[in-house]
């Protein structure tokens, strides 16, 4: 059986980095998206297991003791988000292709551990008062919250040259065509 590839996505929040994942998700890619574990609350209707897997900090930090996360982050104080190697290793046993959505130190750390069988992907906003107003138009963040989404963007596009690809989304169709001819491409390799 053919073992699968990885499709890494990492981008500032607002970025349409979700938007374009659920359209690939769509397509006929045999993709499965690798759901993250997190020690956040749920936001909206996210129900653990199907969006995330929701842990608390103190079980977030024993299971990072016993080696379960291929890659983890704490991206706030007590706000970890990782990847576990027994979700990934699975689907890539069953031929699954399997697609990415995490921050810029993860996304890293997943191309460097996977190597050539990953393909990581990185969604640039346009500038940063673009990402600003998406993410006031979106609703779900107070505005200090936007701020510190703002601040922490700054940091994260300096990651930018480290992935194998940029797509700068300022047409969001023209980003969703891009994204998915670079993809089918590294499929079919």
């Amino acid at each position: 059986m053919k073992t699968g590839k990885l499709i890494i996505f990492s981008a500032p929040s607002g970025s349409g980095k979700s938007t374009i994942i659920n359209y690939l998700l769509k397509q006929n890619l045999n993709l499965h998206f690798s759901i993250s574990a997190t020690s956040r609350l749920p936001r909206g209707n996210e129900k653990d297991g199907v969006e995330y897997y929701f842990l608390t900090p103190e079980e977030f930090r024993n299971r990072i003791a016993a080696g379960d996360f291929l890659e983890y982050e704490e991206v706030y104080t007590d706000k970890y988000y990782g990847t576990l190697k027994s979700e990934v290793e699975r689907m890539l046993e069953k031929g699954a292709n399997v697609i990415f959505d995490v921050d810029v130190v993860g996304g890293c750390n997943i191309k460097n551990y996977y190597g050539d069988q990953a393909l990581s992907i990185f969604i640039q906003p346009p500038h940063i008062e673009e990402l600003r107003r998406r993410l006031h138009e979106r609703g779900t963040d107070s505005p200090e919250m936007i701020e510190h989404r703002i601040n922490k963007a700054e940091y994260e596009l300096e990651f930018a040259v480290q992935f194998d690809k940029i797509i700068i989304n300022d047409n969001l169709y023209q980003a969703i065509e891009e994204t998915e001819y670079i993809v089918k491409e590294f499929l079919e390799k």
